[in-house]
């Protein structure tokens, strides 16, 4: 009698291609149902007809299947969706201030503004640090006050590459939780959890989703038993900042495709770096695939799926020149926003405040599923009157 191999867990393709796995039990259809109910019956003895099935702040069946799916597919235990990326690094950053929160430097534009202007509005401690430099995140710890550290890996537009395992090592020692913003990478390329983590943040709108027809964001806990998970739930709950079922459901259709998408966009994404780094109109290209970028063997080691879709570059003659390569393209488009199936490139310059400190001629491309070469054909054209 032959002995079944043993398996070990399932890879996050396949999670996402599969759904979970799960079949709808009223028809047996492959696809999972969306379930678009607010509210859910009682029986007359006020017991509720299905458990766990109460309102939909925090029981929506269709919510619940897409956090599923990402939770599985970054090997946490639980997952809570929020109706943007930044509904929920809001969330988990008022969840972390029970003191000072140490911040990595240079990271999402969005994320930047909250701390600054929110939190340190309410009196919120920012320590930042530089995630290239971890010896500033151990000063930042230094007096063991701060119980969280967020840093984003690769960050953007700066695809700073952090060490996740040495930043958890360093804020582990020093009594703080470790959440990471991997949205650029997506766990087809990177699982924070299994590098010391705590918590994992995506803008879901972006990689996730992929087809830039959703705004939803997530956070993935590692362990459940944490006050400051609570927190987060709690924070959902009484603010009310959920994903819509519709949202959900064209979430889990979006993620069916994520392997195959991520991993043809990282390899476009790859081609056009080397291709921008040796132009002469380009001053500077950021992409952790470069071998001279300077977070290259961290990201080979953390990363091992790839590198990811995002890059950015800094165009020769600054914001001007930066700002008439844009408008030369024909199929890249211009528009904000990062991991759709369309490539689009934006001027941060034109959309940051001067605090950002991002340079006047840096383009942030985000790369997509296009034939490479008509994407190359397009950045050809549109710097050649640089070359």
């Amino acid at each position: 009698m032959s002995k079944a191999r043993d398996r070990g867990p399932l890879h996050p393709e396949t999670i996402a291609a599969q759904a979970l796995g799960r079949i709808d039990p009223a028809t047996g259809g492959v696809v999972p149902p969306l379930q678009p109910a607010t509210t859910f019956a009682r029986e007359p003895d006020y017991s509720l007809v299905r458990p766990g099935h109460v309102y939909a702040r925090d029981d929506g069946p269709t919510v619940r299947e897409a956090e599923d799916i990402i939770a599985a597919m970054e090997h946490g235990v639980a997952a809570r969706m929020f109706a943007s990326g930044m509904a929920a690094i809001a969330a988990l950053l008022r969840a972390g201030a029970t003191g000072p929160i140490a911040v990595q430097k240079g990271i999402y534009y969005g994320t930047q503004i909250f701390a600054t202007r929110t939190l340190a509005a309410h009196g919120v401690e920012i320590r930042w640090f530089d995630g290239s430099d971890l010896a500033s995140l151990a000063d930042a710890l230094a007096d063991e006050a701060v119980k969280l550290v967020f840093l984003e890996t690769p960050s953007n537009p700066w695809l700073t590459v952090v060490d996740i395992t040495e930043a958890a090592n360093i804020a582990h020692r020093h009594g703080a939780k470790v959440a990471v913003d991997s949205t650029a990478a997506t766990p087809i390329l990177s699982t924070p959890l299994t590098l010391g983590a705590d918590f994992v943040v995506h803008s879901a709108t972006k990689s996730l989703n992929g087809h830039s027809d959703v705004l939803a964001g997530v956070i993935v806990a590692g362990n459940t038993d944490e006050a400051m998970w609570e927190a987060i739930c709690r924070e959902r709950h009484d603010a009310g900042a959920v994903l819509g079922a519709f949202e959900a459901w064209l979430l889990i259709r979006g993620m069916r495709t994520l392997g195959v998408r991520v991993k043809t966009a990282s390899a476009n994404a790859g081609a056009i770096a080397g291709y921008l780094a040796g132009h002469k109109g380009v001053e500077v290209v950021r992409y952790p695939g470069l071998i001279d970028h300077p977070g290259h063997a961290i990201a080979r080691r953390q990363m091992p799926g790839g590198y990811g879709s995002l890059l950015s570059f800094d165009v020769v003659g600054g914001a001007e020149a930066a700002l008439a390569v844009a408008g030369r393209l024909e199929h890249i488009v211009r528009a904000t926003s990062l991991g759709g199936v369309e490539s689009l490139i934006e001027h941060r310059k034109s959309v940051e405040d001067p605090m950002s400190g991002v340079p006047e001629g840096l383009l942030r491309l985000s790369v997509g599923i296009e034939n490479v070469q008509d994407l190359l054909e397009d950045l050809e054209q549109a710097l050649a009157p640089l070359a």
